[in-house]
Parts: C-alpha cells; structure tokens; sequence
C-alpha cells in the first residue's frame, strides 16, 4: 500500500463508540485522515478504495503477554520461533506485541533478550515486536505455576545489570515477586533504565505490594492467577487475615492489571468484577498464549531448552500433565475479545480498547498504537459479525500469508522438534 488507501463502508471501532459506515485513510504505515458516512474522502489518481463492506475496523490488537504460537515458544530461542510466533498472533488481529519470556538459566535470559532487541527493527511477516517482557526468573517458588522449578532465583544485581543493559525498548516491562531478597534494587534499577516494573508469580502480602509501589511497581500480571490472597495467607498465619497481591492489586489506583481471558481461567463472575473495580483504562486483556496456539491437542513444551516443562493442550487450554492446574492459555487476541465481550456484556468498544489502547497505554506507546487517530500506525485488525479476524494490516501492510510450523522447521504439523510430541 505505497500510495492513499481508503478503508470506506466499514464499522470504525473508536475507543468508546462505533462509527458505522465511516472510512480511514492511510499513507504509508500512518493514518492521515477519517471521516463519517457522508464525509468526502480525499481521491487522487492513484487512490485504493477498499470497501469492508460492513466489517469491523478495529485498532490492531496489542499483547503484552505472549509466550507462543503455531508450536513455537519464543524460549526456543531462534529466530524462526520469533517470526513463527509473531505470525501466528498476527492471524489473530495482534499487531503489536511483547515478546514474554520465562524462567531459565542466565545465558539463556540474555539470549531471549538479543533477539528481543533484533527484532525491535526485522520485518516478521505478522504482529511487530514492540519490546521484550523479562518475566521469570525473579518468581516466588510457590507460586511459579507451570514454570520450572529448576532456574528459580532471587535477583543478583551482578546478574541483572547485564539485563538491563539492553535498556528499554528491547525491555519494555519486567516482572519480580515482590517479597524476594533484593526485589526493591532490582524494581528501582529497572525504574532508572525507563523500564516497566510488574508484580508477579508472587505471596506479597498487602503491606509488602504497598511498598514495591514505592519502588515504582505499576502493573500486575494475569489477575487472579498465581498470587496471593487472604484465603492463602491465613494458612501461615491463622489472625488478623490479611490481603495479598490480589486485594492489593484491586485496591490500588496507581496498579493497573490484566486478565486472560479465555473463559477456562478465569470465570464470568471474576471477569465482571475485575472490570468493576478496575475498569477499562486499567485492565488490559492479555492472551498469556504458549506454543499450542493454532496446534491440535497434545503434549508440548512450555520454556526454554533446558528447563523447559511438559504440559499437555486440551479442552481449549493448556494443563499440566497431571491435570491439576493450568499452563498459559492456547487462544489468541480475537478470541479472548470474543470471550470477554460474550461473558461480561460490556459493550464491544470498550472491550477492544482493553485490548489495544489500554496495553499501549501500560507500555507507554498509546501516541503512536492503540486506537484508530490520525497520525497513529496503520495497524488494523478486520473483523467479521462474528469479531473473526478476516484481515489482519500492521504499518499499511495487509499480511496474506501465514505459514504453519511446516514452513518454518520443516517437518509436519503437531510434530516439531522445538517442543511438541
């Protein structure tokens, strides 16, 4: 799309409202103006109207918390898993994405981050990399979930100095439970190197969230999952109850959250009251997604090469091999918009600015992604009445081709060497 296109006859979803019938035009990777049904669009020679007849235009979807897709985990460490991963959410309206890592040796970590910083400025064929999330290995062991045990570590400024080398965007957010020796030095130097500092895969108890508030913590991840809460921290001190991550995470206005939303983590119950008490602007919808996005069920990996943990994909999410709890999500943006929307009744605008707007907002980038405004990326996610993506457009640039793993490893699918059996 080198010339001025105009998207027309199509459903504008704006942060708040519908704007039915209306169109958008972009040059290049920006949009340059839009109007309403009945506005005059600008026309030249060399102009491409596109009609969506009806479709949805929605902003491209933007997640801040991805592990994989099509077989590939980008703990595989190559880049043929990075673009594997990145077109494979890209089929599902994410333009814009946050590379996740997990717990892993301190070689590996490093190697995560290089290619974060490579991809920062490679074409991937799908969603583009906006910046890595350092997530793992700065985990409470009890609530590690389904990561692996082995590479758990408290933070060690001698090791995580050479992290945040790299500086921001190639990191753009990074996760520590709260309560681990040396947490608060970790937190304020990635506050010093402009880097977002979450809370995670934590036992924090209320007073101890409090505190790394001080420490410039601004984000929690996957609400409800892998924390903790009052039930849990009575069972090590029977009086007064307590409040944990969870109550703390609710309660504060200066912590903005995420869910996965693909209706096996988390029930419509704690949906509705997440955004009851956080709302849209605070709240962003998060995929959490691992390798078997878009593979059949089975067995696969989920982490990186050498400590890396089986768990197996079935009945739309992944589970341990056990059964008795869940590894990451297998859906992508546009499901999780469905489901969320479908759950909840919150009206569509506002749940695709969960998914968008509010996610570019935590990362710092809304002026340039996140909605649909002139002077923003080209970065469009095409949706059927059934908010199927039909067509995905990052930078001007509509993809049409979406390779399966076959093409990336060459071999079949479901069977790739990179963690699936």
């Amino acid at each position: 799309m080198s010339c001025t296109t105009v998207f027309t006859n199509g459903r504008i979803i704006l942060p708040d409202s519908i704007c039915d019938g209306g169109w958008v035009a972009i040059h290049q990777d920006r949009i340059v103006a839009m109007g309403q049904a009945g506005d005059a669009w600008p026309k030249s020679d060399d102009s491409t109207i596109v009609d969506l007849a009806g479709a949805y235009l929605a902003p491209g979807f933007v997640d801040l918390h991805v592990h994989g897709g099509d077989g590939a985990d980008f703990m595989d460490l190559t880049a043929a898993a990075f673009r594997t991963v990145c077109r494979a959410h890209a089929r599902h309206g994410t333009t814009a994405i946050c590379p996740t890592s997990c717990v892993a040796p301190h070689d590996e970590c490093v190697q995560f981050l290089r290619l974060c910083q490579q991809f920062l400025g490679e074409s991937t064929g799908g969603a583009r990399v906006i910046g890595g999330h350092f997530y793992g290995p700065y985990f409470h062991a009890p609530a590690k979930g389904c990561h692996p045990s082995l590479g758990l570590r408290p933070p060690l400024e001698s090791e995580f100095a050479e992290y945040l080398a790299f500086g921001t965007p190639t990191i753009v957010r990074a996760t520590v439970a709260p309560e681990l020796p040396n947490a608060e030095a970790f937190a304020r130097a990635c506050v010093a190197a402009g880097i977002g500092v979450n809370a995670g895969h934590s036992h924090a108890t209320f007073a101890q969230m409090e505190a790394a508030i001080g420490w410039g913590t601004s984000h929690v991840d996957h609400l409800f999952c892998a924390m903790s809460d009052r039930a849990r921290l009575r069972l090590s001190q029977a009086y007064p109850m307590r409040g944990g991550v969870l109550e703390a995470t609710l309660y504060f206005d200066e912590l903005t959250t995420e869910v996965i939303a693909d209706g096996k983590h988390l029930s419509a119950d704690l949906l509705r009251l997440a955004f009851k008490l956080k709302g849209a602007d605070r709240l962003a919808i998060v995929t959490d997604s691992s390798r078997g996005l878009d593979m059949p069920d089975g067995e696969m990996l989920f982490g990186s090469p050498s400590c890396a943990e089986w768990f197996r994909k079935q009945d739309g999410v992944g589970v341990t091999l056990d059964g008795t709890a869940l590894a990451s999500s297998v859906v992508g943006m546009d499901d999780s918009v469905r489901t969320f929307h479908r759950l909840t009744g919150v009206l569509l605008p506002v749940v695709v600015r969960m998914a968008s707007l509010t996610p570019a907002r935590i990362v710092g980038m809304d002026s340039d992604i996140g909605s649909i405004a002139v002077g923003k990326r080209a970065d469009f996610a095409v949706m059927n009445a059934d908010l199927a993506v039909i067509r995905t457009i990052v930078g001007g640039i509509e993809l049409t081709e979406f390779p399966k793993p076959i093409g990336e490893f060459g071999v079949e699918l479901g069977h790739s060497p990179n963690g699936i059996r």
